[in-house]
């Protein structure tokens, strides 16, 4: 693919067109989707940019990103525009994310509490993308009421994903050495007098 002009003014009037042509409205439900896993790749972008060189989560979220590109790609395309042999992302890409949870989660201790979003810059962020995966996961799921031709993979590896993102953004913060904010339960405190 080659694009040779960024602006087209087709989106001028509240329009766009998906994958195979045909015309909706920007706020039409696959747009939302397929719009928010974008900005869930932005994020994902943001937080490889604080992380060491070398570091294994950089790897693994540059296989993400271009994960969540197939992911915007299926969304964008109603099924009536499918092709023979397009990728959509399913089991295998599931169990690769589970496989880097395990692998990430026996570096950690296991949780006595809550964990409220911080733990560094890279942790903070990655709690960022945990949420936003979380709102595109929603997203796909209101799409999936509409549609009922939706793939199930992009669900299923959006759920996956989010695990991915908080188990990594304690990883994260375990290797800088930032002590993870946990939450303080009500029931749980001590209280002064």
């Amino acid at each position: 693919m080659r694009i040779t002009k960024v602006y087209t003014r087709t989106g001028d009037k509240g329009t766009t067109r998906l994958v195979g042509g045909s015309e909706v409205h920007k706020d039409d439900a696959r747009i939302e989707a397929y719009g928010t896993v974008d900005e869930l790749n932005a994020v994902v972008g943001i937080v490889r940019t604080l992380l060491a060189e070398g570091s294994p989560l950089d790897a693994h979220l540059g296989e993400v990103q271009d994960d969540l590109f197939n992911v915007g790609t299926d969304l964008a395309t109603p099924e009536a525009d499918r092709w023979e042999g397009m990728y959509r992302v399913g089991d295998t890409d599931v169990e690769r994310l589970e496989g880097w949870i395990d692998t990430l989660n026996d570096d950690l201790a296991p949780l006595a509490e809550f964990i409220l979003p911080g733990g560094g810059p890279a942790g903070a962020h990655l709690h960022l993308a945990r949420t936003t995966c979380r709102r595109a996961e929603r997203r796909v799921v209101s799409l999936g009421h509409l549609d009922p031709t939706l793939s199930q993979g992009a669900l299923r590896y959006l759920n996956r994903l989010s695990d991915y993102l908080f188990v990594a953004s304690r990883w994260a913060a375990h290797q800088e050495g930032v002590p993870e904010t946990t939450w303080r339960n009500p029931s749980k405190r001590v209280r002064s007098t």
